[in-house]
Protein backbone atom coordinates (compact mmCIF):
# COMPACT_ATOMS: atom_id res chain seq x y z
CA UNK A 1 0.00 0.00 0.00
CA UNK A 2 1.22 3.59 -0.75
CA UNK A 3 3.38 5.22 2.07
CA UNK A 4 0.50 8.36 2.13
CA UNK A 5 -2.53 5.86 1.68
CA UNK A 6 -1.22 4.51 4.81
CA UNK A 7 -0.66 7.89 6.64
CA UNK A 8 -3.92 9.05 5.94
CA UNK A 9 -5.99 6.18 7.78
CA UNK A 10 -3.64 6.60 10.72
CA UNK A 11 -4.55 9.96 10.62
CA UNK A 12 -8.50 9.11 9.51
CA UNK A 13 -9.34 5.59 10.93
CA UNK A 14 -12.92 6.39 9.37
CA UNK A 15 -11.18 5.77 6.41
CA UNK A 16 -9.25 2.29 6.51
CA UNK A 17 -12.38 0.47 5.21
CA UNK A 18 -11.64 2.40 1.83
CA UNK A 19 -7.86 2.19 2.47
CA UNK A 20 -7.78 -0.52 -0.56
CA UNK A 21 -10.05 1.83 -3.22
CA UNK A 22 -7.82 5.19 -2.33
CA UNK A 23 -4.94 2.89 -3.16
CA UNK A 24 -6.03 1.81 -6.52
CA UNK A 25 -6.97 5.67 -7.29
CA UNK A 26 -2.99 6.58 -6.73
CA UNK A 27 -1.88 3.53 -8.61
CA UNK A 28 -3.98 4.59 -11.38
CA UNK A 29 -2.76 8.01 -11.06
CA UNK A 30 0.68 6.62 -10.74
CA UNK A 31 0.36 5.30 -13.64
CA UNK A 32 -1.07 8.01 -15.65
CA UNK A 33 1.23 10.79 -14.92
CA UNK A 34 3.99 8.27 -15.11
CA UNK A 35 3.22 8.26 -18.80
CA UNK A 36 2.80 11.84 -19.43
CA UNK A 37 -0.92 11.68 -19.43
CA UNK A 38 -3.53 13.96 -18.25
CA UNK A 39 -5.36 14.33 -15.31
CA UNK A 40 -8.95 15.72 -15.79
CA UNK A 41 -11.59 16.04 -12.81
CA UNK A 42 -14.70 17.71 -12.26
CA UNK A 43 -18.18 18.59 -9.75
CA UNK A 44 -20.59 20.85 -8.62
CA UNK A 45 -20.73 23.14 -6.00
CA UNK A 46 -18.15 22.49 -3.36
CA UNK A 47 -17.13 19.76 -5.36
CA UNK A 48 -16.41 21.96 -8.02
CA UNK A 49 -14.40 23.48 -6.20
CA UNK A 50 -12.88 20.60 -4.72
CA UNK A 51 -11.89 19.62 -8.25
CA UNK A 52 -9.85 22.73 -8.89
CA UNK A 53 -7.84 22.24 -5.75
CA UNK A 54 -7.19 19.16 -6.86
CA UNK A 55 -5.59 20.22 -10.48
CA UNK A 56 -4.06 23.35 -8.53
CA UNK A 57 -1.90 21.25 -6.22
CA UNK A 58 -1.13 18.91 -9.44
CA UNK A 59 0.11 21.95 -11.91
CA UNK A 60 2.63 23.06 -9.44
CA UNK A 61 4.81 22.08 -6.62
CA UNK A 62 2.51 20.64 -3.64
CA UNK A 63 4.30 18.85 -0.56
CA UNK A 64 7.87 19.26 -2.81
CA UNK A 65 9.07 22.30 -4.53
CA UNK A 66 9.46 20.36 -7.79
CA UNK A 67 12.54 22.90 -9.31
CA UNK A 68 12.96 22.68 -13.11
CA UNK A 69 15.95 20.18 -14.09
CA UNK A 70 19.16 21.63 -14.84
CA UNK A 71 19.33 21.08 -18.71
CA UNK A 72 16.23 22.93 -18.81
CA UNK A 73 17.32 26.11 -17.44
CA UNK A 74 19.76 25.80 -19.92
CA UNK A 75 17.55 26.34 -22.09
CA UNK A 76 16.13 29.53 -20.60
CA UNK A 77 19.70 30.77 -20.18
CA UNK A 78 20.38 29.81 -24.06
CA UNK A 79 17.66 32.41 -25.27
CA UNK A 80 20.30 35.39 -23.79
CA UNK A 81 17.25 37.09 -22.63
CA UNK A 82 16.68 39.07 -19.69
CA UNK A 83 15.00 37.58 -16.94
CA UNK A 84 14.98 34.41 -18.22
CA UNK A 85 17.50 32.34 -15.48
CA UNK A 86 15.38 34.22 -13.33
CA UNK A 87 12.27 32.52 -14.52
CA UNK A 88 13.45 29.25 -15.08
CA UNK A 89 14.36 29.05 -11.57
CA UNK A 90 10.92 30.86 -10.44
CA UNK A 91 8.76 27.79 -12.42
CA UNK A 92 7.86 24.24 -11.00
CA UNK A 93 7.50 21.18 -12.70
CA UNK A 94 3.90 20.39 -12.96
CA UNK A 95 1.66 17.13 -13.71
CA UNK A 96 -0.66 17.63 -16.38
CA UNK A 97 -3.69 18.46 -15.18
CA UNK A 98 -7.56 20.06 -16.22
CA UNK A 99 -10.70 20.90 -14.32
CA UNK A 100 -13.50 20.62 -17.09
CA UNK A 101 -15.76 23.06 -15.15
CA UNK A 102 -12.54 25.74 -15.97
CA UNK A 103 -14.19 26.40 -19.46
CA UNK A 104 -17.05 29.36 -19.07
CA UNK A 105 -17.25 30.05 -22.68
CA UNK A 106 -17.57 26.06 -23.68
CA UNK A 107 -19.84 24.89 -20.76
CA UNK A 108 -22.46 28.01 -21.35
CA UNK A 109 -22.27 27.48 -25.42
CA UNK A 110 -22.63 23.92 -25.22
CA UNK A 111 -25.44 24.09 -22.20
CA UNK A 112 -27.43 26.96 -24.40
CA UNK A 113 -27.36 25.14 -27.62
CA UNK A 114 -27.17 21.54 -26.94
CA UNK A 115 -27.22 20.09 -23.67
CA UNK A 116 -26.39 21.63 -20.42
CA UNK A 117 -25.95 18.22 -19.03
CA UNK A 118 -23.45 17.10 -20.89
CA UNK A 119 -20.94 19.88 -20.83
CA UNK A 120 -18.50 18.10 -18.47
CA UNK A 121 -18.43 15.26 -21.26
CA UNK A 122 -18.31 17.60 -24.20
CA UNK A 123 -15.08 18.98 -22.71
CA UNK A 124 -13.54 15.64 -21.65
CA UNK A 125 -14.42 14.21 -25.36
CA UNK A 126 -12.30 17.04 -27.02
CA UNK A 127 -9.44 16.71 -24.14
CA UNK A 128 -8.92 13.34 -23.56
CA UNK A 129 -7.05 10.77 -24.67
CA UNK A 130 -6.25 7.06 -23.73
CA UNK A 131 -3.90 6.73 -20.87
CA UNK A 132 -5.50 9.68 -18.83
CA UNK A 133 -7.92 9.57 -15.73
CA UNK A 134 -11.02 11.09 -14.92
CA UNK A 135 -11.63 12.16 -11.23
CA UNK A 136 -15.34 12.74 -10.55
CA UNK A 137 -17.02 14.12 -7.92
CA UNK A 138 -20.45 13.82 -6.46
CA UNK A 139 -21.62 13.84 -3.08
CA UNK A 140 -24.57 11.89 -3.30
CA UNK A 141 -23.50 9.56 -6.43
CA UNK A 142 -26.38 10.75 -8.75
CA UNK A 143 -25.16 14.42 -10.66
CA UNK A 144 -26.39 13.58 -14.16
CA UNK A 145 -23.11 15.96 -15.66
CA UNK A 146 -20.85 13.63 -13.74
CA UNK A 147 -22.62 10.53 -14.90
CA UNK A 148 -22.14 11.21 -18.67
CA UNK A 149 -19.05 12.27 -18.58
CA UNK A 150 -18.20 8.98 -16.79
CA UNK A 151 -19.70 7.65 -20.21
CA UNK A 152 -17.77 9.42 -21.92
CA UNK A 153 -14.47 8.59 -20.41
CA UNK A 154 -15.28 4.71 -20.90
CA UNK A 155 -16.01 5.23 -25.01
CA UNK A 156 -12.59 7.37 -24.60
CA UNK A 157 -10.73 4.42 -23.25
CA UNK A 158 -9.96 6.47 -20.00
CA UNK A 159 -9.76 5.51 -16.37
CA UNK A 160 -12.22 7.06 -14.14
CA UNK A 161 -12.25 7.56 -9.94
CA UNK A 162 -15.56 8.56 -8.94
CA UNK A 163 -15.35 10.48 -4.99
CA UNK A 164 -18.64 10.22 -3.29
CA UNK A 165 -20.56 9.11 -0.70
CA UNK A 166 -22.12 6.23 1.47
CA UNK A 167 -25.78 6.58 -0.27
CA UNK A 168 -24.34 4.48 -3.41
CA UNK A 169 -25.75 6.72 -6.31
CA UNK A 170 -25.81 5.53 -10.00
CA UNK A 171 -22.85 7.14 -10.92
CA UNK A 172 -21.01 4.30 -9.05
CA UNK A 173 -22.04 2.19 -11.78
CA UNK A 174 -19.69 3.78 -14.16
CA UNK A 175 -16.70 4.60 -12.52
CA UNK A 176 -13.60 2.28 -12.27
CA UNK A 177 -12.66 2.89 -8.85
CA UNK A 178 -15.03 4.16 -6.61
CA UNK A 179 -14.15 6.08 -3.18
CA UNK A 180 -17.38 6.84 -1.02
CA UNK A 181 -16.49 8.51 1.72
CA UNK A 182 -18.46 7.19 5.05
CA UNK A 183 -20.57 9.84 5.32
CA UNK A 184 -24.46 10.63 4.19
CA UNK A 185 -24.59 14.19 5.04
CA UNK A 186 -22.86 16.43 1.74
CA UNK A 187 -20.40 18.19 4.09
CA UNK A 188 -19.18 15.70 6.33
CA UNK A 189 -18.43 13.40 2.46
CA UNK A 190 -16.86 17.10 1.42
CA UNK A 191 -14.79 16.95 4.90
CA UNK A 192 -13.50 13.34 3.95
CA UNK A 193 -12.57 13.94 0.20
CA UNK A 194 -10.42 16.30 1.22
CA UNK A 195 -7.81 14.67 2.79
CA UNK A 196 -8.03 11.85 0.48
CA UNK A 197 -7.78 14.00 -2.69
CA UNK A 198 -4.34 15.42 -0.92
CA UNK A 199 -3.28 12.15 -0.37
CA UNK A 200 -3.24 11.50 -3.76
CA UNK A 201 -1.83 14.33 -4.85
CA UNK A 202 0.95 13.83 -3.06
CA UNK A 203 1.65 10.09 -3.66
CA UNK A 204 1.76 11.38 -7.51
CA UNK A 205 4.07 13.60 -6.45
CA UNK A 206 6.37 11.51 -4.75
CA UNK A 207 6.29 9.22 -7.90
CA UNK A 208 7.24 11.61 -10.38
CA UNK A 209 9.48 13.84 -7.87
CA UNK A 210 11.15 11.66 -5.15
CA UNK A 211 14.07 13.37 -3.98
Amino acid sequence: MNRFVEELVTRYPVLKSIAGEIDRAAALLIECALQGNKILTAGNGGSASDADHITGELLKGFIKKRPLPPETVEKFAAQNKPGAVELARSLQMGISAVNLGNAQALVSAFGNDVNPQAAYAQHLWALARPGDVFIGISTGGNAENIRLALMAAKAAGVKSILLTGSKNGVCCQYSDVVIAAPEKETFKIQELHLPIYHTLCMAVEEALYCE
